[in-house]
């Protein structure tokens, strides 16, 4: 079995869907000749023909608008947007048809659609390029939020993504698009959607994250176990909805948590994690919640844009903090 990267996963998923569905299609600028910005598309338009895998005009609100148009009539569109920070002029879609079409219609007709988008920092890009806006959808109702963070579970995520009967977004990290490879069988088979992940059982404290910021996380339990602190890594895969029941039987396990996300701090998915477990664990909790995120600042230039990213360091000298108390 080859090894192959998240961009190559997310490819795989696509081909596999379209061989056996054809009611799906892809949308999007430059997915079809060109393979897409990142060739997250390469080969597709090649096999299934343009009008399977179809060049948009640049012009992202009416991506959007004929991904919902596609979903009511029986089509099961996959839609690009290029950049995260590209999907703003999608949202009004997005929130007021997408979202909304199952409840407006009382279940007639609902929105079997995915909208993907390359996710985060890290790659050296300029202004809205290296967005981390996830969390201005977990606040919309009728909205799945998904993000992988390995190549196995972007190519199962977005295989359940595509056949799930209501509008996904799936974010993809791109800082990690091709960092690493590992096997993904080509089989079809589906992770399943709203479940955390644990990644690494621990006892002394919960690191709780997802998207990209799941790399550092590992390194800083690799860190701390050094340091005979044994830390429990879960990665959310799907952000909304929450599974809430995963974080709380790790926290009242480890009594600690620690949150890490590359969003900005206020109003990040982060503060309704730690909302949640004041609500629901306050009496498991030994220490204050910790958050290791972004800045309330917009992500800066190259030059300073891994100092904006949570790093190791951070994450450990967050955790450790919840062991002093």
């Amino acid at each position: 079995m080859a090894q192959i990267t998240l961009i190559e996963a997310v490819t795989q998923a696509l081909a596999w869907e379209m061989a056996h569905d054809p009611s799906v299609v892809v949308l999007g600028e430059d997915v079809g000749v060109n393979g897409g910005v990142f060739r997250a598309t390469q080969g597709l338009q090649e096999k299934f023909g343009p009008e399977r895998v179809i060049d948009t005009p640049l012009d992202e609100t009416t991506i959007a608008g004929l991904t919902v148009g596609m979903a009511t009539q029986g089509m099961k569109p996959v839609a690009e947007a290029q950049f995260e920070g590209f999907i703003y002029p999608m949202m009004e879609h997005i929130a007021c048809h997408a979202a909304r079409m199952r409840n407006r219609t009382r279940g007639r007709l609902h929105v079997p659609a995915v909208y993907r988008a390359p996710w985060g920092g890290g790659i050296r890009a300029p202004e809205h390029h290296s967005e981390a806006n996830e969390h201005l959808f977990t606040n919309i109702p009728g909205l799945r939020v998904v993000m992988p963070s390995s190549p196995a579970r972007a190519y199962g995520l977005l295989l359940a993504a595509i056949r799930d009967p209501d509008p996904v977004m799936f974010f993809e990290p791109k800082r990690i698009y091709r960092q690493y490879k590992e096997e993904v069988p080509d089989d079809g088979e589906a992770l399943p959607l709203d479940v955390c992940f644990v990644l690494r059982d621990g006892q002394d404290v919960t690191l709780v994250t997802w998207g990209a910021q799941v790399k550092e996380t590992l390194e800083a339990a690799d860190a701390l176990a050094k340091e005979g602190i044994s830390a429990e890594v879960i990665d959310l895969a799907t952000v909304k909805p929450l599974d809430f029941d995963t974080i709380a039987e790790s926290v009242a396990k480890t009594h600690r948590c620690v949150i890490v996300h590359e969003a900005p701090r206020t109003a990040g998915f982060g503060a309704e994690i730690a909302a949640r477990l004041a609500e629901h664990s306050m009496f498991d909790l030994y220490a204050p919640v910790e958050r290791v995120t972004g800045y309330d600042t917009h992500i800066p230039l190259f030059r300073l844009e891994m100092k904006y990213l949570p790093g190791v360091q951070r994450i450990v000298e967050a955790a450790k903090r919840t062991l002093t108390v």
